[in-house]
């Protein structure tokens, strides 16, 4: 029996003992770059996120065709829907039946509310595991569904198996863990989004920022200004026919993301990064001549016309329609890069954009350049800073931290997922730097910012922008395995150990695989 805690020092003594956590194999002479190899972590040692705490002991549970998933007391509706999503997770890699019934009693699978579990938190979990099932315990639907996440990954990635005997108790570090997704740059659909919400909530990650403006594009229906997305919606980076989803798509894919304890955080980029709603109304430009629709690169040239109503008048109706769909607590506003709009009209601007979103019942996120104007009380500031952000720019976010202004942390030269991964990665760019996979990790968002205490880090996310992607097999290389990291960041408490780590990545390369999730084998990684 051994217990492992997240800690640099215990991870090193388990590799001493036989964990095997950094104990890659030579390479033999007709290695490739990526191909190291090693001997595969044991299984709770190769968990990502890494659990707060794991007590391995005794025999496991075998999963066998008579094996049940139970949902505690009839009526609780959402438990056994969290029974039932697992069961589905469950029943592609075992092949098994895995019929979901009410009640506690017997072995079997059994998922388990108490409000009183301790160590767990709103999100975490208690697993349990022995001869005559796992008992799954967590005070929320939340925790359950992230303990089953946890049960997956202690299973082979294909065939039955038996999940090895042991307890986890398992809690988040940071409430916000994300991931954001451009679509306006290059159009995805909502089915290849929702493949990606599968592969973000498996690692835990809890929240889905999604770009659904910018110059090249507008990508959601908004019934008060048809024209945006009807041909605003009609443009891409390259030329291409872009699109756009219906509110109905986009409702659809909020309730599947939320099926998943995932929320989605919807951004409307403003005052900059506006072409596309420029060129689809004359009235919102200053001139009122519509520009032509853009499919370049370039940013910072477009600008809302501060100084019309009938701007904030469109901002009303476009902010409020989204509310509508959006069940979670945030609207994302933007307000990154907005070159064309003279710092004062920038600050009255936003001041009102906020307005707005307070009006609706909403809590503002921005990007960090809101700090230097007049953040609203409780509004969110999302840094997208690097190495060399200029020290006052670093500064401003630091005051608006200690004003009580929570941050989202996704610095561009560790999180970023379009940047490079090296100078051979053909997708993506290295404006930022080059991102290989060890620097995406190696990190603490607690003492990343110079003057920011660790209390006022909400979380993290990684950002994938799709100037240079337009493919479902591009954005997985681009994500993976980088985005690990970020929910390792996210969930594990710090030290972040390389060396621990490494291998635990490499022991997914398997269940990543036969999930069909292209991903890039970094060389430093002792792929098993």
């Amino acid at each position: 029996m051994r217990v492992l805690r997240r800690t640099l020092g215990t991870l090193l003594v388990l590799g001493l003992l036989g964990g095997c956590l950094s104990c890659a194999a030579a390479r033999g002479d007709d290695a490739g770059p990526g191909d190291r190899r090693a001997e595969a972590p044991a299984p709770y040692e190769q968990l990502l996120p890494a659990p707060a705490s794991v007590r391995a002991s005794g025999p496991g549970y075998p999963l066998e065709p008579g094996t049940v998933i139970r949902t505690g007391p009839v009526g609780d509706e959402e438990v056994r829907r969290v029974g039932e999503l697992l069961a589905e997770q469950l029943r592609g890699p075992t092949g098994l039946p895995l019929p979901v019934v009410g009640g506690a009693g017997g072995d079997g699978i059994v998922l388990h509310i108490d409000a009183r579990a301790e160590g767990v938190g709103e999100e975490g979990y208690r697993l349990e595991s022995a001869p005559r099932g796992v008992t799954l315990t967590a005070r929320t639907p939340a925790g359950l569904f992230h303990a089953g996440q946890t049960l997956r990954q202690l299973l082979p990635p294909a065939g039955a198996g038996t999940v090895p005997g042991g307890q986890i108790t398992d809690a988040p570090r940071f409430a916000y863990r994300g991931a954001m997704l451009d679509v306006a740059r290059h159009f995805f659909t909502p089915e290849q989004v929702k493949r990606y919400v599968d592969q973000l909530a498996q690692y835990k990650v809890n929240t889905l920022h999604l770009h659904l403006s910018d110059d090249q594009g507008w990508r959601i229906a908004v019934d008060s200004w048809p024209r945006l997305a009807e041909y605003g919606g009609g443009s891409e980076v390259g030329g291409g026919p872009g699109g756009h989803w219906s509110k109905g798509e986009y409702r659809d894919l909020v309730a599947y993301a939320a099926a998943r304890y995932v929320d989605v955080v919807p951004e409307i980029d403003m005052p900059g990064h506006v072409n596309a709603a420029l060129a689809s109304y004359a009235e919102l430009n200053c001139d009122g001549k519509a520009p032509e629709r853009y499919t370049g690169i370039k940013v910072g040239f477009s600008s809302l016309c501060v100084g019309k109503e009938r701007t904030y008048e469109f901002i009303d109706d476009v902010l409020g329609e989204l509310a509508e769909l959006t069940p979670g607590r945030y609207l994302h506003i933007g307000g990154d890069e907005a070159h064309s709009t003279p710092a004062a009209d920038y600050a009255a601007f936003m001041d009102r954009a906020q307005a707005v979103v307070g009006k609706y019942g909403k809590t503002v996120v921005a990007w960090h350049q809101l700090a230097a104007a007049r953040p609203a009380p409780g509004a969110v500031l999302q840094y997208w800073g690097h190495d060399k952000t200029p020290a006052a720019e670093k500064a401003a976010v630091a005051a608006a931290a200690k004003a009580g202004h929570p941050l989202i942390l996704s610095p561009a030269d560790r999180l970023y997922l379009d940047m490079k991964y090296d100078t051979a990665t053909k997708p993506g760019l290295a404006w930022a730097g080059y991102v290989p996979v060890r620097r995406a990790y190696d990190w603490d968002p607690g003492t990343y910012l110079p003057d920011v205490p660790s209390t006022a880090v909400l979380g993290v996310e990684a950002p994938l922008w799709t100037e240079t992607i337009a493919t479902r097999p591009d954005l997985e290389y681009m994500a993976f395995p980088r985005i690990l990291g970020l929910a390792e960041l996210g969930w594990s408490t710090a030290p972040h150990d390389w060396a621990a780590y490494a291998p635990r990545l490499a022991a997914q390369a398997p269940r990543l695989e036969a999930q069909g999730i292209g991903y890039y084998r970094a060389p430093d990684v002792p792929w098993t």
